[in-house]
């Protein structure tokens, strides 16, 4: 047996571990990863968005739902809304998020309907929800109003980002005070709204925005369908659409050619708004001692 010659020069702490480690491989590992071409599943980036306070005071005066605001008729009624929604969009608790589904299109036929009182609503009865984020988008591009109904301020929304595809999407959204609440604003105003809608940007950008983060649900606000072009457009991206009816306005003649003109979309819901309930009747106000 040949015993280790004394005085030959010792191998350093790195030359030894050298011998047990492969440096050059754990490299082109990590190489590898840089470039994408063995990368795992997309991971979302750091949050590099705008923040911005919600003016609670003006939700409670116009009616809307406030967060942590005692049960009533109104967020029990979104309440039933969203988990028909939220089902479709997850496919029940077991099955994994389906991407399509998650894209949600309020509509309505005609303006004064209640759509974007409905889309602020439903946005603020998911963001209440434990395990899910909710993206609300103002698509409404001539009349653009859920940033003054929160009380946030305006900047660069979906038409900056469509336009220019310098312009990350992510950098747009407002990230609300309201937990799990997000804001994309329709941003600048443009006559070409329709054309950037019925890009192949709009497929990217709306893939970006749901694939990034398997818990987020996107509600769009469009404007009515029978007075601008967009919700046409839009419901050929989204999953669902809830369709806003309201009870004293919407004639039938118009509902059907509104509905013949969402009918890319192949899951359409209706919300009747407005209804006129008789004094007997059960409501959930009553159960929780504020009838209305």
């Amino acid at each position: 047996m040949t015993r280790p010659d004394p005085l030959a020069p010792r191998a350093s702490l790195l030359e030894r571990a050298a011998e047990i480690y492969d440096f050059q491989a754990a490299l082109g590992q990590r190489n590898a990863l840089a470039d994408g071409s063995a990368a795992g599943p997309e991971v979302a980036p750091p949050y590099g968005g705008r923040h911005g306070a919600v003016d609670r005071i003006a939700l409670a005066e116009a009616g809307f739902i406030l967060p942590d605001a005692p049960t009533g008729v109104l967020p029990e009624e979104f309440r039933i809304i969203k988990r028909q929604l939220l089902l479709a969009a997850f496919g029940g608790n077991t099955a994994p998020a389906v991407e399509r589904g998650r894209i949600i299109l309020v509509a309505s036929a005609q303006p004064d309907e209640g759509k974007t009182f409905c889309a602020v609503n439903l946005a603020l009865s998911i963001a209440a929800e434990k395990d899910v984020e909710v993206l609300l988008i103002d698509a409404d591009f001539a009349k653009p109003e859920i940033l003054s109904i929160l009380g946030l301020e305006g900047g660069p929304g979906l038409v900056d980002a469509l336009e220019d595809s310098i312009v990350d999407v992510e950098s747009c959204i407002i990230r609300t005070d309201i937990p799990n609440l997000l804001v994309l604003p329709a941003g600048r105003q443009t006559n070409q709204a329709n054309e950037l809608i019925a890009s192949d940007r709009t497929r990217d950008l709306l893939d970006q925005l749901v694939r990034r983060h398997p818990q987020r649900v996107l509600i769009f606000d469009s404007a009515p369908v029978l007075a601008a072009s967009p919700a046409s457009v839009l419901a050929l991206h989204a999953g669902q659409v809830l369709m806003v009816v309201r009870a004293d306005r919407t004639g039938e003649a118009e509902l059907r050619e509104a509905l013949a003109m969402l009918s890319g979309c192949g899951s359409i819901q209706l919300l009747l708004n407005s209804v006129s309930f008789a004094p007997s009747a059960r409501r959930f106000g009553d159960y929780y001692g504020t009838g209305e």
